[in-house]
């Protein structure tokens, strides 16, 4: 992605963004689909929003199914079909309660998979119609570092889209949850592949 030639003329560091990827309880125990860890997630996920994080932008994205065909399945492989989950107008396909008491720290929100599978934040799009990466160019952004749930499937596959889509970007997976060590690793060779980052912490 070319610089803003603002920022080149001014000298101004990249603006930076923080993706939160489908942190919402149908991910988290007691939903429909749990991720070990996923509660433990999303409150520090919060604790960081609370405080100053330095981010330019934060943007959520949310599993938001309507009738996502053959995503949904009543005997999953839990590779290319799943239990229901993240049903649209639901409470566990909201923003998980951790991140509703810091909602005022979150700028923008995706939303995916409405009729279809989609388990990278750049399938969806917000209120207005807007894709993330449209969101994230509209503020300028160049850098992101990517968070949530589950690092395995839909935080690797946002940040693998990021990367295509020219973003620096980096995966802290100490704001992640997996679903598994197999798949874990798997997503770790991917994301090496593409030359991203994988950090404990910031």
């Amino acid at each position: 992605m070319a610089e803003n030639p603002d920022q080149q003329s001014e000298g101004r560091q990249p603006r930076t963004a923080l993706l939160v990827v489908d942190v919402q309880p149908t991910f988290c125990e007691g939903g429909a689909l749990p991720v070990e860890g996923g509660n433990a997630v999303a409150s520090r996920v919060a604790d960081l929003l609370a405080g100053e994080h330095g981010y330019d932008l934060v943007v959520t994205t949310q599993d938001w199914h309507i009738d996502p065909g053959d995503h949904f399945s009543d005997q999953p492989d839990f590779v290319d079909t799943w239990p229901p989950h993240g049903v649209a107008g639901t409470a566990e396909a909201e923003l998980h309660p951790a991140l509703g008491a810091v909602a005022d720290r979150i700028d923008a929100g995706v939303r995916k998979g409405m009729h279809a599978a989609a388990y990278s934040g750049f399938e969806g799009v917000d209120n207005d119609g807007r894709t993330l990466n449209d969101v994230l160019s509209a503020a300028g952004v160049h850098e992101v570092d990517v968070v949530g749930i589950a690092f395995d499937h839909c935080v690797r596959a946002t940040a693998m889209d990021a990367a295509a889509n020219g973003y620096a970007t980096t995966v802290i997976d100490g704001l992640s949850a997996s679903v598994a060590p197999e798949t874990e690793a798997a997503a770790r060779s991917q994301l090496a592949g593409a030359g991203i980052d994988v950090i404990a912490s910031r």
